[in-house]
């Protein structure tokens, strides 16, 4: 099967000679915006570009591009609870390694990326690297703290299952690239000897600087408050509409509206939440938009909003509040404050009523909005934004990273005379 085989002008050759697969299963392509970014990188640099991905309507204008190759899967059907959750997984890993084979079979395959979670790649990331492919994972969410993010009582068992899964991930592939350096230390320690560095998710800055603003949001002395993302029971949208809730019929605030830009498993009980408060008037869902609707938002807004409560999670929103110049309010949590320290205001963890002052405390003081935008755009523009994490992506995909036959033979040595685990 020589389409699973490197050859060697590849190995010390130019980007343009590799032939990348880029697997995801948790979002479609059209709705992943860090996927396409990665794509068109790429791309840029005259990469031959698969992509696999569940069929969505949002996929649509991909597959009329030319340069990209679409693989699509059926989508399993959505079956709520834990349940569900393994139909998902099983089914779409399935899918995606059939689709896999089938591009492998047309044309030589050097590089696969899987966009992780879940963590069920690793049999067919040990079958690619014995056929010579280099093999990256993209974690953006470690699915141990997601499953308690979800399910709180979940069992010790599964947890711990889980955890191993991501241990053999961690030792079944060439190098994993990851979103903040909470995630890289628990890779690394769940196994990621072949190596695990940090791409940011930031946003394409030429795109932020050429949005424009949703003019048709705004009424004349209103205050715009936006929260943006995938509304999962993980990332707490509700706590979102309590904010809001305080702010305009407890605090009795009725100038200042919000925006909720976003589709996800929670959407419809969110909008049913809101009409139960009788805050229809006030908060708006916009439902799944594209970027350019996203970024006229943002441009419009006057402040960002942003709940989890995840400790381990960067917040892909309050990158692109910063890129804004969009000073935000959040709890207070590692990775949030690491990210933006000098950029929003962090209240206690789970306190709304605190949150909800400190969101009042911004909109009520225009200069210090200024100055917090002002640090955030900053920081996007010297070191967060794509322009400057593409060098990264490419470092740990490209062919300057492709291990030598020697360093690949040394590693699968080192796991398989590794002492077991106790």
């Amino acid at each position: 099967m020589r389409g699973w085989h490197l050859p060697s002008r590849a190995r010390g050759g130019t980007s343009g000679s590799w032939h990348v697969v880029l697997v995801v299963e948790n979002i479609p392509l059209g709705a992943d915006h860090r996927l396409r970014k990665q794509m068109d990188t790429l791309r840029a640099r005259g990469c031959r570009v698969t992509v696999i991905s569940p069929r969505h309507d949002v996929n649509a204008p991909y597959r009329r591009r030319q340069d990209i190759s679409l693989l699509e899967y059926l989508a399993p059907p959505e079956v709520p609870g834990p349940v569900g959750h393994v139909l998902e997984y099983g089914w779409s890993g399935l899918a995606a390694t059939l689709q896999l084979l089938r591009v492998s079979l047309r044309r030589r395959v050097d590089v696969v990326q899987f966009c992780q979670p879940p963590d069920i790649y690793f049999p067919i990331a040990r079958i690619l690297r014995g056929r010579g492919v280099r093999v990256v994972v993209d974690q953006r969410d470690l699915m141990p703290e997601l499953l308690v993010a979800r399910y709180p009582r979940a069992p010790r068992r599964a947890i711990g299952f889980l955890h191993r899964l991501e241990q053999q991930t961690q030792r079944a592939v060439d190098h994993t690239i990851t979103v903040n350096e909470h995630l890289r230390r628990r890779l690394e320690v769940a196994g990621g000897d072949a190596g695990v560095s940090v791409v940011w998710n930031g946003p394409v800055l030429v795109r932020v600087d050429g949005a424009q603003p949703a003019a048709e949001l705004r009424d004349p002395g209103d205050h715009l408050v936006v929260w943006v993302g995938k509304m999962g029971v993980q990332d707490r949208v509700d706590l979102v509409v309590e904010v809001a809730d305080t702010v305009i019929r407890s605090w009795g605030r009725r100038e200042i509206r919000f925006v909720l830009i976003g589709d996800g498993e929670c959407l419809e009980d969110l909008r049913a939440l809101v009409r139960r408060r009788g805050l229809d008037r006030w908060v708006r869902f916009t439902g799944w938009v594209p970027e350019e609707a996203v970024f006229g938002y943002l441009a419009a807004a006057d402040v960002g909003i942003d709940t989890s409560l995840q400790e381990e999670v960067t917040p892909v929103k309050a990158l692109e509040y910063m890129s804004f110049a969009l000073a935000f309010a959040a709890f207070d949590l590692s990775e949030s404050r690491r990210l933006a320290d000098e950029a929003a205001v962090f209240t206690t963890p789970g306190d709304v009523t605190a949150l909800a002052r400190s969101l009042i405390d911004l909109i009520d003081d225009e200069q210090r909005r200024r100055v917090l935008g002002t640090a955030g755009r900053r920081r996007v523009q010297e070191s967060l934004s794509w322009e400057r994490q593409e060098a990264s992506y490419l470092a740990a995909v490209g062919p300057s990273a492709q291990p030598s036959r020697e360093e690949r033979v040394r590693r699968r040595w080192h796991r398989t005379t590794e002492p077991p685990e106790a």
